[in-house]
């Protein structure tokens, strides 16, 4: 039998969309896209009326949320994640390479979340949320949600560009020592910066640079195909890398290295860094 997850609209100052009031007030709708599907779906209903994208809600409603049974997994997923920082509304952690942050995989980050942190005692806490994506081969930060509220603040954060990003990468070439990029990727506009660190010669590469990277946008892949466009691509980039020049074996050379921010309840400056892996260090400590 499906469950269903009831909420009470509080009074509003003013009427707002469901799908931007509704992101996390459900505990398995934590994301806009989640909420998008499950309105598709027809699994919600507001004032038992089934709901749409063009619904507005005003305050006093009683929203229901039919959630389908799920079937678990055969067996328990033991996955001991890195705490970087953790309160009652968030927590950052070391995203390891070669693992999804979400999906249909046995094993991902978001499935790995609640054996790893505190439950939140607040009173809106929810099932803990990533609430942005790192790739499967990237290392680095990854900012996660514990409460409704949270996830909703955190998520508007991204879309108003108040959480800076901050990136290293590993190049291959001559490049210049800083550059901005500015291209179009899936239709969208899309920029990055970057600043030249350091560099050290390679037998079978050329040279290889450390570079740190500041994207003003955040679109799918963008790092690694905006530095690919210009000829540079990342070390161990088997999608976007040179033929004759992919490192096979080592992994992608890209760290989510600091994430900086307003914490959106407590006001405290935020600015968390993940220090680079050790597989970095080698190659600008001894050169290739």
């Amino acid at each position: 039998m499906p469950s269903t997850e009831i909420h009470i609209v509080p009074k509003l100052p003013n009427p707002i969309r469901l799908q931007e009031y509704g992101v996390g007030i459900f505990n398995t709708i934590p994301t806009k896209s989640a909420l998008k599907k499950a309105l598709k779906k027809k699994h919600i209903t507001v004032n038992d009326t089934i709901a749409t994208s063009a619904t507005f809600i005003n305050g006093g409603e009683t929203m229901r949320f039919s959630i389908p049974e799920k079937v678990g997994p055969k067996k328990e997923l033991v996955f001991p994640l890195k705490i970087l920082f953790e309160d009652e509304y968030l927590v950052m952690i070391h995203k390891p390479a070669g693992v999804l942050v979400s999906g249909n995989s046995f094993k991902t980050i978001t499935r790995a979340l609640p054996q790893n942190i505190k439950s939140s005692k607040l009173s809106d806490a929810t099932i803990p949320q990533p609430v942005h994506r790192l790739d499967y081969a990237t290392t680095g930060i990854l900012l996660v949600g514990k409460t409704s509220s949270s996830i909703q603040a955190l998520n508007k954060m991204f879309e108003n560009k108040e959480i800076g990003k901050m990136y290293y990468a590993t190049t291959i070439g001559e490049m210049d020592s800083k550059g901005e990029i500015s291209s179009k990727i899936d239709g969208k506009s899309a920029q990055s910066n970057y600043i030249i660190t350091e560099s050290v010669p390679s037998k079978r590469f050329g040279k290889l640079n450390l570079v740190k990277l500041t994207p003003s946008t955040g679109r799918r892949h963008q790092l690694r195909k905006h530095l690919s466009s210009i000829g540079n691509p990342i070390l161990g980039d088997k999608d976007y890398g040179i033929e004759n020049l992919i490192l096979k074996g080592k992994g992608l050379y890209l760290h989510a290295y600091s994430l900086k921010f307003i914490h959106p309840f407590t006001g405290e400056e935020i600015h968390m860094i993940d220090k680079l892996p050790k597989r970095f260090e080698k190659i600008f400590v001894q050169q290739d």
